[in-house]
């Protein structure tokens, strides 16, 4: 039987995608995928201090307290890590919404040619 292993921020594989490695947050109720962001170790370090999430912002080039000026912000229950471990998974207690289109998911939107694949239909 395999049982969980216990991970530390320094053996993280931050140097496999130029620091950084994604974060699928994900709701600690309904288990429903809210976003995918990601963390530098910064943000990651900001996050276990605070509980609450931060995030490294590519545009803005910093890391940024996800819900700071929105007010939607996500508490941190658990942190995942996957075995390669380079990719995180955040549970979290959100308040407001995930979504900087102002939805519960930034997963709402459906890819048209996978519908058209299931449906049968060609091009």
């Amino acid at each position: 039987m395999n049982f969980p292993k216990r991970v530390e921020i320094k053996n993280l594989q931050f140097a496999k995608q130029d620091g950084l490695i994604p974060v699928i947050v994900q709701d600690s109720r309904s288990l429903t995928i809210l976003n995918l962001e990601y963390v530098n170790k910064e943000a990651l370090k900001r996050t276990l201090e605070t509980k609450y999430t931060h995030y490294y912002n590519q545009t803005k080039k910093q890391v940024v307290m996800k819900g700071e000026t929105s007010g939607n912000i996500q508490r941190v229950i658990e942190i995942l890590v996957d075995c390669d471990q380079d990719a995180l998974i955040f549970q979290v207690e959100k308040k407001g919404l995930a979504c900087q289109v102002w939805m519960k998911t930034c997963f709402h939107n459906r890819l048209e040619e996978f519908k058209k694949l299931r449906s049968g239909k060609k091009r």
